[in-house]
C-alpha cells in the first residue's frame, strides 16, 4: 500500500489502555471516516495488560489496506503513566499538520474529520467540538501548530484532569472554541472510564479557580444565577475579594425569593454576609450562571433568552 505524503496526513489520536471491550468499534470508526483526503492512526498503548494490542494489529492491516497509515506506540511497563502522558506521545509520533483526538472508548461519526478539518482551516487558532451543551476532550480537533503553541498536556497522571487544564491554557494564550453543530461522536460513559479516577471536587476547585482568574477580575460586581445549593456552593468556594462581588443570588423559586436573602454562616465576617435573593427579572447582570441546560424543559433557556443578554460579556455559564 502507497500512502500519501505523511505531512499532509490528518492524525488521529487515540491513546489506549486496557480498551478491549470497546477497541473494536472505536477503530471501526476511523476506519469508516468519509473524509477524502490522506489520514493516519496514531496509537500509543500505555501498558495494556488485556487483548488491545492484538485487536490494534488486526485493524492496522485492514486500515492500512484502505490508506490511513498506522503508527503504534506504547510500553509495557508495570502500571500505566496516564492518559496525558499517552496523549503526549501518541501526538509526538505523529506528523499530520491536524489532529483530531479520540478515546479509546469513544465512536466518531462518519464526517468528522471532514466537517472539522473544513473548520480548522477557517479558524486556526480555535479547538473545535461537535454539537451538545459541553466540551468534551474526545470531540476536540485542532492544528498541530495551535496545539505545540499551547503547550503538552499534563502528565501528573491518575487524578488529574489533563483535559480541563490543557483546555484553559488553550484559553489563556487566546484560544477560541468552534462547534461543528451537528453530532461528530458517540461518547461512552462507563464505570471503567478515566474520568472517574478524578474527583468531583478537583474538578471545581480548577474551575472556580480559573473563573476567578479569567472572568471575574473584567467585572465589578456580579449576580449569582441560582439561590439553590450549587449557586450557594459557588459563593463559598470564591475568595474573600470575588465573593464581595457578589450582589445578589436570582431565582424563580418563590420560596427561596421570599426568604430574602443567604446568610452565609461559615463565614469569620462580623457581622457574617447577606446576600438577597431577588427574582431574575429584578436581577442585575452580569451573571455567573449555576443552572444546568436542558434540565427544566426549555423554561430557564426562555428566561434567559428574554433578557436579550450577550454571552460573555452579561453572562457566563458556570453548571
Amino acid at each position: 500500500m502507497l500512502f500519501p505524503l505523511k505531512n499532509n496526513s490528518k492524525s488521529v489520536i487515540l491513546p489506549v489502555h486496557d480498551a478491549e471491550p470497546w477497541l473494536d468499534e472505536c477503530l471501526r470508526s476511523v476506519w469508516q471516516q468519509d473524509f477524502e483526503g490522506s489520514m493516519e492512526l496514531s496509537v500509543f498503548n500505555d501498558a495494556s495488560k488485556d487483548k488491545s494490542m492484538t485487536i490494534i494489529e488486526k485493524w492496522k492491516v485492514k486500515l492500512e489496506d484502505s490508506g490511513i497509515l498506522v503508527v503504534i506506540g506504547g510500553h509495557s511497563s508495570p502500571a500505566p503513566r496516564g492518559v496525558g502522558y499517552s496523549k503526549n506521545q501518541a501526538v509526538a509520533q505523529s506528523s499530520g499538520p491536524y489532529l483530531c483526538f479520540l478515546d479509546s472508548d469513544d465512536v466518531m461519526m462518519p464526517q468528522r474529520v471532514r466537517l472539522q478539518y473544513e473548520a480548522a482551516v477557517r479558524h486556526p487558532t480555535s479547538a473545535f467540538t461537535s454539537h451538545g451543551p459541553t466540551v468534551i476532550m474526545p470531540t476536540w480537533f485542532c492544528s498541530r501548530a495551535w496545539f505545540s503553541h499551547v503547550g503538552l498536556f499534563d502528565e501528573g497522571g491518575q487524578g488529574v484532569p489533563e483535559d480541563l487544564l490543557f483546555f484553559y491554557d488553550h484559553l489563556r494564550k487566546g484560544g477560541g472554541v468552534v462547534r461543528v453543530d451537528q453530532s461528530l461522536l458517540l461518547y461512552r460513559y462507563h464505570p471503567r472510564a478515566a474520568t472517574h479516577s478524578i474527583l468531583e471536587t478537583t474538578i471545581w476547585s480548577h474551575r472556580v479557580r480559573f473563573l476567578e482568574e479569567w472572568a471575574l477580575p473584567r467585572w465589578a460586581t456580579f449576580t449569582i444565577w441560582n439561590a439553590g445549593r450549587q449557586g450557594r456552593r459557588l459563593y463559598r468556594s470564591l475568595t474573600p475579594g470575588a465573593r464581595a462581588k457578589v450582589v445578589a443570588f436570582c431565582d424563580v423559586d418563590e420560596n427561596k425569593i421570599k426568604k430574602g436573602f443567604y446568610c452565609y454562616e461559615d463565614s469569620k465576617e462580623r457581622p457574617k454576609p447577606r446576600v438577597p435573593i431577588v427574582h431574575f427579572r429584578d436581577a442585575r447582570p452580569p451573571f455567573v450562571i449555576c443552572v444546568k441546560l436542558d434540565l427544566t424543559g426549555g423554561a430557564f433557556e426562555d428566561n434567559l433568552q428574554s433578557l436579550n443578554l450577550r454571552e460573555g460579556r452579561d453572562f457566563l455559564h458556570f453548571s
